[in-house]
């Protein structure tokens, strides 16, 4: 990938956070939203690894 490639925004139009302050629909928290406009496009990607992880994170099934 091009590193001056611009990332996209991971929003998904659902705006919501939880008791966290992490959105229920990009997974990103909080600061993260706010400065995401301000970001350059390594800390973009680096955001959306971050909202990766914890969207991976939420989703794990738990049987105990």
């Amino acid at each position: 990938m091009n590193d001056a490639t611009e990332p996209a925004s991971p929003c998904i139009s659902v705006v919501a956070l939880d008791s966290n302050d992490v959105c229920i629909g990009c997974y990103r928290n909080a600061d993260e939203i706010t400065d995401w406009l301000m970001a350059s496009a390594d800390e973009k990607r680096a955001i959306i690894a971050r909202a990766h992880a914890r969207r991976d994170g939420a989703n794990q099934i738990r049987l105990l």
